[in-house]
């Protein structure tokens, strides 16, 4: 694995932490390599993984790009469109995993950290982090889907307030916004984060990846079709077998024992 980021797996959660903190988990081509390797691995068929929780070195989550790295590919427009092309590859393919993906940050969440911090299902801050778009204070635009996931997130007008002012906001402002999930003390962010998605693990590993592309598609639907959608799947869901065993559970008040899939 890249020297960029660190993998292991903990009670059915992979844990991908960023690990540059002196360059504060800035984000170069090999970084996101690293990230969409780490991910792929964590699909894989018998890897005990049912949670991915992204989290990071050091005081700062994510300040954006590597952008030394930035300005000595702006020589080559093609290895620039690849820069590019890698960031928005590795966020569809976590939008698009069968896993729930949870990011816990602290620190600075900014520019590229906040495109990855968006990419994700469930955010944890901790209080004190700060979050914004810095693009507009450099001349930069975002290149890794901020422009677009940012507004469908938090609407119109709180975008482009982070978009044209490159302003930082505080952790309760981002949850208030709908940013963030939650706000924990510095000190409890990660096992906080960790504890959850073990709790999230212990569920149905095809009933979670069902739940997340439902709610995930279903946003570029209108409300109709996204009905229509989940009802398309209701039936063949409540087949699967870790609705048998869910149900024994309940019936015999114990604790549900889904298998790996």
């Amino acid at each position: 694995m890249s020297e960029a980021v660190s993998v292991r797996v903990e009670a059915g959660v992979g844990i991908l932490e960023l690990a540059r903190p002196e360059k504060f988990n800035c984000l170069s081509m090999a970084a996101w390599g690293a990230i969409g390797a780490a991910l792929a691995g964590f699909e894989r068929p018998g890897s005990g993984v049912r949670v991915v929780l992204i989290q990071a070195q050091g005081k700062h989550f994510c300040t954006g790009a590597d952008l030394d790295e930035v300005q000595g590919l702006r020589a080559d427009p093609a290895q620039l469109a690849e820069f590019i092309g890698c960031g928005h590859r590795v966020l569809r393919a976590m939008e698009a995993s069968p896993l729930p993906i949870v990011v816990a940050c602290q620190g600075l969440c900014l520019a590229g950290g906040l495109e990855l911090m968006l990419g994700a299902d469930v955010v944890f801050a901790a209080r004190g982090a700060r979050f914004g778009d810095q693009h507009a204070q450099f001349g930069l635009i975002p290149g890794w889907g901020g422009s677009q996931r940012l507004t469908r997130l938090v609407g119109l007008r709180r975008a482009m307030d982070l978009y044209l002012s490159a302003r930082w906001i505080d952790a309760d402002t981002a949850a208030a916004w709908g940013l963030v999930n939650e706000v924990v003390e510095p000190d409890a962010l990660n096992g906080h984060a960790l504890a959850w998605c073990k709790t999230a693990a212990e569920r149905s590993r095809s009933g979670l990846a069902v739940m997340k592309r439902l709610a995930r598609q279903g946003l570029d639907l209108p409300l109709t079709d996204g009905l229509a959608l989940e009802e398309g799947v209701a039936v063949q869901a409540l087949l699967e077998e870790d609705v048998s065993e869910g149900l024994a559970a309940f019936n015999a008040r114990r604790k549900p024992q889904f298998k790996e899939h």
